[in-house]
């Protein structure tokens, strides 16, 4: 162990002794820095002119460290095999070049102007100190006007009156400063609303704004003009607008398509005869594209006489079956690996009207080598979702396709302790509003657990009287819903992007409508079919958040809050075992292993060969930073923190929880887990495939923080192998 932190430590310091300009010509210098301060308005931000400079620095991870740089550095410049291994490896440090200055200066003035300050100027200065060069820009804003009066000229009465009934939504009002941004903003928007009443073809280019400064201080008079030529244009160009109604309508599936004519044309929302309006061609294309049939949508506009368009649609296939794999695996430092295969096959157009099947195969093994203890589990699952609601006529949902899935799915799960079978089936609806809020609702859920093989020795064990009690046969008939909102909906944003998910279950209060006529067991559980129903509400909701910055958004730093809760009444004392929540794993507290967390500060249940460890609620934070390392591999530096807790501490048959394990507000704090560590994640765009080493910062069960010394000892680390990000 000592050797090992002696090397670390010695490359630690080779790498702080390298220099980052060290294979720079003699008059070369490292652009180290770009500093914007603003002279004359503290509240205007300067990072917003950050993007104008041509020319930026070397990304920094940490301060102004870059340790991909000192790795250049140790290129010999002799174009060696060692050379070019290292340059690829390293980053190449930016050269300062004085020619981008005034090219910076020219956009940074061009944005101000386009932002409402007139007259702004900006100075440079450059202070070059060991072949370190640092670019200070000063820059005075310009003069800014408040809009005193508005007028609009629009010559056709229908678009004028068109205009006054939206007044109420008017952008750009009197009052406000002057900014040829809002300006364009507003002008765009105005043509939209044109566009959706009829007017094909219109732009924004039709608006001409023009500003008088001349009459009074400060101020400004604005008039807004609607011509009949564009920008772009001379008078002589000048036509009427008119408005345009749809001709005829026509939906060409391409060669190879098999799909039923009928559902095509449910579909659609573009009608011949109606007045053009984009919003409802733009809905059309994208219910077309959100079935997962077509590989490609094309929506072609052709205008066929003086007021008529035609519309035609256009859709190509794609490949309508195929299969997914999947893998995901940890280890442990106490020798417990845990493997996790999926296969899972589809068919987009099962029945010929878009529905899409699934079939799918899952596996869960947990073993130790040299040791018979084994967990295996199995899961085969099947659903099919219609792009419909049925039973729901298709037109009540203009804007959005709705779905209806219907899933049933069979669990087998073997551990030393017992053996577990759950089948369940579940009926839903979800649709979207603008791709960015999710809904779904399950009016029903069902759920049918039956154990069998209890081991008695195990039994026997069983310290916690809700734990004892949760291990019972059992059936859930119920409901739930999810509601999923999202800044970004692509499937790998590369932007900054925030989402939340919030989801909700729920169960036996349909059936305690019926308990007056259910018998009931030895401990009053109402019973159906000789097994009690649970009864119990459980809800989760997640935040995420991923900022993205530096060149080219290649640098990330996501941050997770997770909380969960779940609460049994009425016919059950205790949640479902299979209800509880748990921590540990790839996507979770990557330091422990999947289900070793908690819950609270309670020592893991030496009932369990291979841990279980469950609670009532949840509650985590996870920290990331992810960076570009070199060709695909990226790396990340984590932190996570969090546990799980039981909530009801009410004895049962006499015999109470462990108080260790119960959430109070004065065990709280000393109950929360922490863990950090390193990753490494090759990007190949569609596929992700992560590598995750955590190790314990602070264990609750011993109220111990692990120093270095304690890293890999065993139970002090776990390794986990995944696809795609952990959250």
């Amino acid at each position: 162990m000592k050797r090992r932190f002696a090397f670390i430590f010695i490359m630690a310091i080779v790498v702080a002794s390298c220099s980052t300009t060290r294979i720079l010509q003699e008059d070369e210098c490292r652009l180290v820095e770009n500093k914007i301060v603003i002279t004359n308005n503290d509240d205007f931000p300067a990072s917003s002119l950050l993007p104008y400079i041509k020319q930026k620095p070397n990304d920094y991870f940490i301060g102004r460290w870059n340790p991909f740089l000192y790795v250049y550095n140790w290129s010999s410049g002799r174009d060696t095999g060692w050379d070019r291994f290292v340059e690829k490896l390293g980053v190449a440090p930016v050269i300062y070049d004085s020619t981008s200055i005034d090219a910076s200066k020219k956009g940074m003035l061009s944005h101000l102007e386009y932002s409402g300050y007139y007259g702004s100027d900006i100075s440079h200065s450059v202070l070059k100190k060991e072949k370190k060069a640092r670019v200070n820009y000063d820059v005075t804003l310009g003069k800014r006007y408040l809009i005193d009066s508005i007028s609009y000229e629009v010559p056709d009465s229908l678009m004028r009156d068109l205009l006054a009934s939206d007044s109420a939504n008017y952008t750009v009002n009197v009052g406000d400063i002057l900014s040829e941004k809002d300006l364009e903003e507003e002008s765009e928007r105005l043509a939209l609303l044109y566009r959706n009443h009829g007017y094909y073809g219109f732009t924004k280019n039709y608006f001409f704004f023009y500003a008088d400064t001349v009459r009074q201080k400060d101020k400004a008079d604005l008039t807004v003009a609607l011509e009949n030529y564009t920008r772009n244009e001379s008078e002589e160009s000048a036509r009427p607008h008119k408005q345009y109604h749809i001709g005829s309508v026509s939906i060409v599936p391409m060669s190879g398509l098999k799909v039923r004519e009928k559902f095509l044309w449910q579909v659609n929302t573009v009608k011949p005869g109606e007045l053009y309006n984009e919003q409802v061609i733009n809905s059309t294309y994208e219910r077309f594209a959100s079935i997962r049939l077509f590989s490609s949508v094309n929506v072609q506009l052709s205008e066929t006489d003086s007021s008529t368009v035609d519309c035609r649609i256009m859709l190509s296939p794609s490949k309508l079956q195929g299969v997914r794999a999947n893998l995901e695996g940890s280890f442990n430092s106490s020798g417990l690996f845990g493997v996790t295969p999926s296969l899972s096959y589809y068919h987009k157009n099962i029945f010929g009207g878009g529905e899409y099947f699934s079939l799918g195969f899952r596996g869960n093994f947990q073993f130790k080598f040299k040791d018979p203890t084994r967990s295996n589990e199995f899961a085969i699952s099947s659903s099919i979702t219609f792009p419909r609601f049925l039973f729901l006529p298709i037109s009540l949902f203009q804007h959005t396709l709705p779905r209806t899935d219907v899933n049933l799915s069979y669990n087998y799960q073997n551990r030393p302790e017992y053996t577990r079978i759950i089948i369940s089936t579940a009926y839903g609806y979800n649709w979207n509003h603008n791709k960015r809020l999710y809904y779904q609702i399950n009016p029903l859920q069902f759920n049918v657990v039956r154990i069998y093989n209890m081991d008695d020795d195990f039994y026997s064990k069983l310290v916690d009287p809700y734990l004892i009690n949760s291990y019972r046969n059992h059936f859930d008939f119920g409901g739930g819903g999810m509601l999923y909102f999202t800044t970004n909906s692509a499937t790998n944003p590369k932007d900054t992007y925030f989402y939340l998910r919030l989801q909700t279950d729920f169960a036996g209060n349909m059936l305690s409508l019926f308990n007056g006529g259910l018998k009931k067991d030895e401990k009053g559980s109402h019973l159906i079919w000789g097994v009690p129903y649970s009864q119990y509400v459980r809800s989760e909701i997640t935040l995420v958040e991923t900022l993205r910055f530096g060149r080219q958004n290649r640098l990330a730093l996501a941050g997770r809050f997770l909380a969960g809760v779940g609460y049994a009444y009425g016919n059950s004392n205790v949640l479902p075992f299979e209800k509880f929540f748990y921590a540990g794993g790839s996507n979770s507290m990557r330091g422990w292993q999947s289900r070793s967390v908690g819950p609270g500060s309670a020592p893991v249940s030496s009932s369990f060969a291979i841990a279980n460890q469950t609670g009532d609620m949840r509650l985590e934070a996870n920290l990331e930073f992810r960076f570009p390392l070199f060709w695909k591999l990226q790396g990340g530096l984590f932190i996570d923190a969090g546990n799980v807790w039981n909530l009801q501490r009410a004895s049962i048959d006499g015999v109470a929880r462990d108080e260790r394990g119960i959430f109070t507000a004065e065990n709280f704090g000393k109950s929360i887990a922490a863990n950090w560590g390193l990753g490494l994640r090759l990007d190949f765009d569609l596929l992700l495939v992560r590598l995750d080493a955590g190790i314990k910062a602070f264990d609750p069960v011993t109220q111990q923080w692990h120093s270095p010394d304690m890293w890999f000892r065993k139970n002090g680390y776990a390794i986990h192998f995944g696809i795609g990000y952990p959250f």
